[in-house]
């Protein structure tokens, strides 16, 4: 069935618009700022000043300002050598000889070693640590040291995105001596790195403020104070922004880029990049039923989604992956067809009159429009037959939910993956040993598993454009959209623009 619901119609049909009408275009005064200070309104807070704790992905970027990582990403996404120089992953995919700098020094002055990275990649993992890297360096099995700067990383099977994982979530580099000396609790309080800044203040769920670390080995950030406030709520990011009190805030609801791209004083940007904006679903509770998965998935007009929340810049998808990425399918259509849908509910007993009644979860103001989009799903269901319960959920309580296995049958949700590999995509999503994901069927989770240790590329790659049809197909994913990023700042503020969206303020300058 083609679609013919109009941006209008959505609209309508959530009632929308009504909060932001008060938000009207003005003159943007701009308060005046230094020449080496940038103030950014950020989302969300860090989940905790120890890098290697929690996989939260838009913490990155504020984590990168004061840890380095092994490896690193040109805005276009290639790896690069950071604080690792030198790296190759064994054909059998269970070694990878490194070699470190030779000129780098946490912020107490320590000299950074092979130790550390010994340290923050396999003894804290080995102590038992409660990591969010203990899952995906579960299979370090030694990290040999040959020198201060030279060791070899060494799997009790194979890793085939060892390099890929040394630029991604939670990647970085903890100083053992000072960690060992106070303890994690403390570290926590106290964090050091060998990052571009220092960390000087942080009020919880508040204000961050880092200062330049004056001995940083690489180049030189041009801003010698950075402060991200903290500022949960959109509309009032959007406030931040045209008052001048921020110089810089993401994740703003696209209709009001649309409106801010107007203001002579602002720039506003709405880029795609590799975040996929999906369904988390569960193979129990009301869920159970393939019939009603399936047709939760049939009934929603993705086109629709992205043309009113998006400006149609949301590419629609049908499986877990971005276009241009290795395990992309692009003649794969998964379609919207209601007839589909009520007809699969129909075979289980369920119709508009006797409706599927399921539990749903969603935040409101993470990315961009994620509340707006759960609401017309809740009325995209009820046109076939679902009855969804729409929950708002904060986005730290989606981890603590998701790793005691609480959340939903359906959880609205926006999976980041920088490096655009397939097994970062669908592999975590679907590996039913890992917390990443609610799915938990082990007819897929096999598949999954068996490529996570396939250290040949192109049969790798095969099996997960394979698995990525399956698993749609068999409703235990429901892709949506393409995630993008909207970006408001002051038009004299320049950074640079990264495939992953990162927003580094260690590339930023005032012109």
């Amino acid at each position: 069935m083609t679609s013919d619901i109009k941006r209008r119609d959505v609209l309508q049909m959530l009632a929308f618009g009504v909060a932001s009408g008060a938000l009207m275009v003005h003159a943007t005064p701009v308060l005046a700022q230094t020449s080496d200070s940038v103030t950014i309104g950020w989302p969300s807070d860090v989940p905790s000043w120890d890098p290697n704790q929690r996989f939260t992905p838009d913490a990155q970027p504020i984590y990168k300002m004061v840890f380095d990582q092994p490896l690193d990403q040109s805005p276009t996404l290639e790896i690069i050598p950071s604080l690792v120089t030198k790296w190759e992953l064994a054909a059998d995919g269970l070694s990878m000889p490194i070699e470190l700098r030779d000129d780098v020094f946490f912020h107490n002055g320590d000299k950074m070693t092979m130790e550390d990275f010994r340290y923050s990649f396999f003894e804290r993992i080995k102590a038992g640590h409660k990591l969010d890297t203990a899952n995906s360096w579960r299979h370090v099995s030694d990290i040999e040291i040959l020198s201060p700067t030279k060791g070899v990383m060494r799997f009790s099977s194979p890793a085939p995105t060892a390099p890929q994982w040394l630029t991604f979530l939670g990647s970085y580099i903890v100083p053992k001596k000072y960690m060992e000396s106070i303890g994690p609790d403390a570290f926590r309080e106290k964090p050091i790195g060998t990052g571009p800044y220092k960390l000087v203040e942080h009020q919880l769920n508040s204000r961050i403020v880092l200062e330049r670390n004056e001995a940083y080995w690489g180049p030189k950030p041009k801003m010698r104070r950075v402060t991200f406030d903290i500022i949960k709520d959109p509309s009032a990011r959007i406030a931040a922004i045209q008052s001048g009190q921020v110089d810089l805030v993401t994740s703003v609801p696209v209709r009001e880029v649309e409106r801010l791209q107007k203001d002579p004083n602002l720039a506003a940007e709405i880029n795609p990049f590799t975040r996929v904006i999906l369904l988390q679903v569960r193979n129990d509770l009301g869920f159970s039923d393939s019939n009603v998965r399936l047709a939760a998935h049939y009934a929603i007009d993705k086109a629709a989604l992205s043309k009113a929340f998006y400006g149609g810049a949301a590419v629609p998808l049908s499986v877990v992956a971005t276009p241009g990425t290795a395990a992309y399918l692009k003649d794969f259509k998964f379609d919207f067809d209601v007839e589909k849908a009520k007809a699969l509910l129909a075979k289980s007993g369920f119709s508009v009159d006797k409706p599927a009644k399921i539990r749903f979860a969603a935040t409101n103001g993470q990315f961009p429009s994620d509340y707006d989009i759960a609401r017309a799903l809740v009325q995209m269901w009820k046109k076939v037959g679902i009855e969804a319960e729409l929950e708002t959920i904060e986005y730290a309580k989606y981890f603590e939910l998701n790793r005691g296995g609480k959340l939903p049958e359906a959880t609205l949700y926006s999976f980041d993956n920088a490096t655009g590999d397939p097994e970062i995509f669908a592999g975590y999503l679907l590996n039913p040993k890992m917390p990443f994901g609610t799915w938990k069927g082990m007819e897929i989770g096999e598949k999954v598993l068996a490529l996570f240790s396939e250290p040949v590329y192109d049969k790798r790659i095969a099996g997960y454009r394979s698995l990525n049809q399956e698993a749609v197909e068999a409703g235990a994913t429901i892709p949506l959209l393409q995630s993008v990023q909207t970006v408001v700042r002051k038009k004299n503020l320049n950074y640079v623009k990264y495939g992953n969206a990162w927003i580094l303020a260690n590339k930023m300058s005032w012109s």
